[in-house]
Parts: structure tokens; sequence; C-alpha cells
């Protein structure tokens, strides 16, 4: 009886145990397909900049490249055509001056929200945050026409004004979070020794800050540089274009140019953020760090 017992035991240790193993060899095979997936569309885009037109017209598209000389001259038309040098200083512009402003601003509103007393707090707050919860789009007409009248249509103030004023919500939202988290100690000695407001938030509250405002910073950044809808719609001379609306036209109006000349103008512009985030990526990191605490 026991033998039996034991048998039994066995036979369904060794049934889990396949069934396991089967679990392991297909969990495996989906992620492998999944992966391919992934990649391909990335594998496309670094085989075909590195073609000529002829090399890409006459064979595969995931054929690999013939060599890499082709690139230097895919890079140069596209920059020349796309007219990439204006749509990436102005979303250079827009991206560091209309987000910076708007962490900025961000950081002085959540100050308001969290290190003063008085009021109607969470008032304001969903006052400021109440932009974010409608559609974008639902922004479009209303504001074409209001800067219209404003005369700031297709400038570079007007998209200026725009961006900082629809980044300014998210931030609030994350710096407010982090501070309510602060010690008040500090704020009230200073206050009694003579500090100001401002002081008391340039000099205690914002060095404090800097990680959670750097990480809001580069997402606004990216937001503002990655815009399509609203450079579209706002900013539409070549002269106020974004890099995004140039690569638009210039692949609507260039499209006899190729995929390999629009996809390198598509890696080319995304340069940038990328060295961006490189380059504040220790800031980035710790402050999604802390703002999630």
């Amino acid at each position: 009886m026991v033998n039996h017992a034991t048998k039994i035991d066995c036979d369904t240790i060794e049934k889990r145990e396949r069934e396991r193993t089967r679990g392991k060899w297909l969990t495996l095979v989906v992620a492998i397909f999944i992966s391919l997936i992934w990649i391909l569309p990335f594998y496309y885009l670094a085989v075909t900049i590195f073609k000529s037109a002829e090399e890409y017209t006459n064979g595969s598209p995931l054929s690999l490249p013939q060599g890499f000389a082709p690139f230097l001259g895919n890079a140069m038309t596209a920059w020349t055509d796309a007219k990439m040098a204006y749509g990436m200083l102005n979303s250079g512009l827009y991206g560091l001056v209309g987000g910076g402003l708007a962490v900025f601003i961000a950081a002085m509103a959540a100050f308001g929200l969290t290190r003063l007393d008085y009021r109607g707090k969470n008032f304001w707050f969903m006052t400021i945050f109440a932009g974010t919860v409608f559609p974008f789009q639902m922004y479009l007409i209303p504001l074409f026409f209001f800067y219209q009248k404003l005369n700031i249509l297709n400038t570079q103030a007007g998209m200026l004004l725009f961006y900082t004023a629809i980044c300014i919500p998210f931030p609030t939202l994350v710096l407010k979070n982090f501070m309510n988290g602060m010690s008040r100690e500090m704020d009230e000695a200073a206050r009694m020794d003579g500090a100001g407001e401002f002081t008391v938030f340039s000099r205690i509250v914002l060095p404090n800050v800097v990680g959670p405002m750097t990480a809001v910073f580069l997402l606004q950044f990216t937001w503002i540089w990655n815009d399509l809808l609203f450079s579209t719609v706002l900013g539409n001379l070549t002269e106020v274009r974004s890099i995004m609306n140039s690569l638009q036209v210039f692949q609507g109006s260039y499209a006899s140019a190729g995929p390999n000349i629009v996809l390198t103008a598509a890696l080319i512009a995304s340069v940038p953020s990328v060295l961006l985030f490189l380059l504040l990526r220790k800031h980035f990191m710790e402050g999604m760090r802390v703002s999630t605490l």
C-alpha cells in the first residue's frame, strides 16, 4: 500500500515537472517572438539608413547594406532638404526654455501649495491640474483663433507661451507630492531669522528638489520635442516649425527621396533628446527614486 502511494506521488511529481518544463519552454518561445517583433523596426532602421536609394529600391528592405558610406549622403540630403537646422533649433528652444520655465513655475506653485498656510489651497491645486483632465485636442480650435486674434500665430513667442503653460500641471503634481514629505522646520527657522518667502524657496527648498525637477524637466522636454499636433496647428512656418513638424513636411513633400532619407532624418532628430537624457540620467534616476518614495 505504501509502495503504491509512493509510486503515485512520484508520477504526480514527474507530471508536474513536465508541465513546468513545457511552461518554461512556452514562455521562452513567446518571449523570443515578442522580442523579434520589438527588434524588427530597429533592425529595419539600422539597415535602411546605410543604403542608397538604388540599393534600397533594387534589394530587399531587410537585406544587409553593402557598406556604410551612403549614410553620410543620406544625412546631408535629409539635413538640407528637410531644413532640419530650423526644426532642431526651434525644438531645442521650446524644450529648454518652455520646459525649464514650466518646471520652475511648477516648483513655485508646489511651494505655495505645500509650504504656505492659506485658505483654498486645494481649489488652486485643482485649478492648476484641471488642464490635464481634458484631452489636449479640445484646445486646438480655441487656441488657433485666440492666437490668430492676438497675432502670435506662427511665432516662436506663441509656441513658447503654449508649451510653458501646458507643461506646468504635471510637474506641479510631482513636486507637490515631494515637498509634502519635506520637513518644514528649516522653513520656520529661516522665517524667524527674517528670511522672506522667496528666500526660503530659493535657498532652502529649491536645492532639495533638484532631482525631481530634473526628472520632470526631462519628461517635459521629451514631450515638447516629440510634439507634432500643436506645432502643426500653431507654428507651421519654416522659421517656427518644430523638428517633428519639419519631418512631417519633409516626408510629405519629398516622398520620392525614399525611406532611407526619411529614416535618416528621423534618426538625426532623435539624437538631442537621447544625449540630454544621457547627460542628466544620474539626476533623472535620483529624481524618479525620491519622487516615488
